[in-house]
């Protein structure tokens, strides 16, 4: 189990959580593939996570204003037909928004952004499909994540996540950010630490575009990367310092609690207390301040895949600590300032 309780660090600083998920996946663990990939046992292990979950982690301590909740295949609508089928994620999200937004639960607001998904490789067919989006976001629509994430080995992601290679560099998927481009939407970015070129040439291809990093570029330790991380932090670092030179990408500091990346090797919730995670984690997350600045990073969750290595409240404060030496100022936009610009939600900031 993860280490039951720590002191709060810093409780009255604002925090908005710009990732985290919401699902039901209890009718589907049957249909999980034996044996199971340790993200696969992640999630498993989380296998409801909707309003009442996602609030109970957010007022475990720290000051959780708001939240963005990123796609991840919840509650499709398959009576719309393929293209369309995402926007069921949305109204479902947007529901749990609404909860928050009664004023029910006090000032906190959940899922003040949503982040859905569109497949661009419809090239200008994806057209409609933004647009049913964005209406039934009711205002708080405010992007897509259409992640790439593949690898040559197999067991890395572990069946059904893998993106064909090379999804963001391919003609189909080009034409439909060309055509989602002009929406003035966000885009986040998911893939695998040995492909960070690609998003690399795709910011440097659409220079107006703004993009997310999600999961501090996903370093792996995992499977045929096991024990791999102190080989491949210096290309990992390259890629990350040319990726920030780009001034249209921001970067999500976290996700490093996946089975993926291996800090730590074992889970769910490893035990591990926030000093220890602090100091595992603080390499990456430091050289990601460092390169895009405390106005194009921000903390995430990545709730509740990031249960495998930590429980929320450890996961903050292991954050909170390696920002331990940052200003006021530096520390009000890496926690909640630059996610509230980056997603347009600053008003929860003033309310």
């Amino acid at each position: 189990m993860a280490v039951a309780s720590e002191e709060i660090l810093e409780p009255e600083l604002p925090i908005i959580d710009p990732h985290h998920h919401l699902w039901d996946l209890r009718p589907l663990l049957p249909a999980f593939p034996e044996p199971r990939h340790p993200f696969l046992e992640a999630i498993a292990g989380a296998p409801y996570y909707a309003f009442d979950a996602l609030h109970a982690d957010t007022h475990s301590g720290h000051n959780i204003v708001a939240t963005v909740f990123m796609e991840c295949g919840a509650f499709y609508d398959p009576a719309r037909g393929e293209a369309l089928k995402t926007v069921g994620e949305i109204e479902f999200v947007n529901g749990v928004a609404a909860q928050g937004a009664s004023g029910l639960y006090g000032a906190y607001r959940p899922c003040a952004g949503i982040i859905g998904h569109a497949d661009l490789t419809l090239g200008d067919r994806v057209k409609p499909v933004i647009e049913a989006l964005i209406a039934a976001g009711c205002g708080r629509f405010r992007g897509i994540r259409h992640h790439g994430a593949w690898d040559a080995d197999p067991n890395v992601l572990g069946p059904p996540f893998h993106a064909p290679a090379g999804l963001y560099a391919s003609e189909a998927f080009r034409a439909g950010f060309a055509a989602y481009a002009g929406y003035g939407l966000t885009f986040d970015a998911w893939l695998l630490e040995p492909q960070l070129g690609d998003v690399l040439t795709l910011a440097r291809a659409f220079p107006d575009q703004t993009i997310v990093l999600d999961h501090c570029g996903t370093p792996l330790g995992i499977a045929s990367y096991a024990g791999t991380l102190p080989d491949t932090f210096d290309r990992w670092r390259a890629n990350i310092r040319a990726i920030a030179e780009c001034p249209n990408v921001s970067v999500k500091l976290g996700g490093l609690a996946m089975a993926f990346c291996g800090m730590p090797t074992v889970g769910p919730a490893a035990g591990l207390g926030s000093e220890a995670l602090a100091e595992m984690w603080k390499p990456y997350i430091e050289t990601c301040i460092e390169a895009f600045g405390p106005t194009r990073a921000m903390f995430e969750s990545n709730y509740p895949v990031d249960r495998w290595g930590a429980s929320y409240p450890v996961l903050w404060n292991a954050f909170k600590r390696i920002a331990a030496s940052a200003s006021a100022d530096e520390k009000r936009a890496l926690f909640a300032g630059t996610a509230a610009q980056v997603y347009g939600i600053g008003h929860v900031l003033t309310a």
